[in-house]
């Protein structure tokens, strides 16, 4: 079998973080098969990455001058085999995902990086799952991740060094830069950031300020960019719930554990941006 002369990513999961993932590497002229459960879900992904090509084109964060790569979904995980970095997107679900990465390790070339975007499940747990294990490392890509020039990048104890070079490469080639960072639960930015989130949902529900009051505080007094409850919107309620539980049960720590307001709001279907409603509605 000859060795692939030129960049072809796949992408497994077609929700909020693949489609913006997808949209980064194909403004940047490098072809995604994306990959998800039906064609229902491919087909809305396909109109939310055009979309947010040409919102990425607006915002100039594309190189100019560069075609976008093509995209080709697909509902088949046997169509990644070509493929020479495999990105993993699905759900915050350990099973869920040890179960995508074993069939995707079964699939594609030996030597090929197989990165997980989780935002806390650590890279040594989902390794026991993969043919390769040095193939396998975590990424956290921040939403939205064409506009975030910056990568965590969770080296898992059994992460070879050629994977890791791969996948910094690879984020160069897309103009990110990459952070790397020791494997464990929730990494840097989720072990920091997510607890924050659930504090302030929490304030909330105590009935202590109004979500306007939380976000406005955080901006102008601590200097937090959108403030923590828009945040949680543009992330998804239930991402952040399944994160912080992740986080939960393997710290122990009470701040991870995912507060009754946030959960009410993921019952109530109210997910933040994606479905219209959460904290905020759109």
């Amino acid at each position: 079998m000859s060795e692939p002369t030129t960049r072809q990513v796949a992408i497994i999961g077609a929700g909020v973080m693949g489609s913006g993932i997808a949209t980064l590497v194909l403004g940047h002229g490098i072809p995604v098969t994306l990959v998800d459960v039906d064609d229902t879900t491919l087909r809305e992904a396909d109109a939310r990455i055009r979309q947010q090509l040409r919102h990425a084109q607006l915002m100039g964060a594309l190189p100019a001058g560069t075609a976008p790569g093509e995209l080709v979904t697909t509902t088949s995980l046997a169509d990644v085999a070509e493929a020479t970095a495999v990105i993993e997107a699905i759900v915050e679900d350990p099973q869920a995902k040890t179960k995508v990465l074993a069939e995707v390790s079964a699939t594609v070339r030996p030597g090929t990086p197989l990165i997980s975007n989780t935002s806390g499940i650590p890279i040594a747990e989902l390794a026991a799952s993969v043919a390769r294990p040095e193939e396998l490392l975590g990424t956290h890509f921040m939403n939205p991740s064409y506009l975030i020039r910056m990568v965590e990048v969770s080296r898992g104890p059994l992460s070879g060094d050629s994977a890791v070079e791969a996948v910094v490469g690879l984020l160069s080639a897309l103009g990110r830069k990459a952070v790397i960072v020791r494997d464990a639960p929730g990494f840097v930015t989720s072990r920091l950031l997510h607890p924050m989130i659930n504090a302030a949902a929490r304030i909330v529900g105590e009935g202590t300020a109004t979500v306007e009051a939380v976000d406005e505080l955080m901006e102008g007094c601590l200097g937090h960019p959108t403030g923590p409850l828009r945040t949680a919107d543009l992330i998804g309620l239930d991402n952040l719930a399944d994160s912080l539980q992740v986080l939960y049960e393997r710290t122990g720590d009470a701040s991870c554990k995912p507060c009754d307001l946030l959960l009410d709001k993921v019952r109530q279907g109210h997910l933040g941006r994606k479905s219209g409603r959460g904290f905020y509605s759109y």
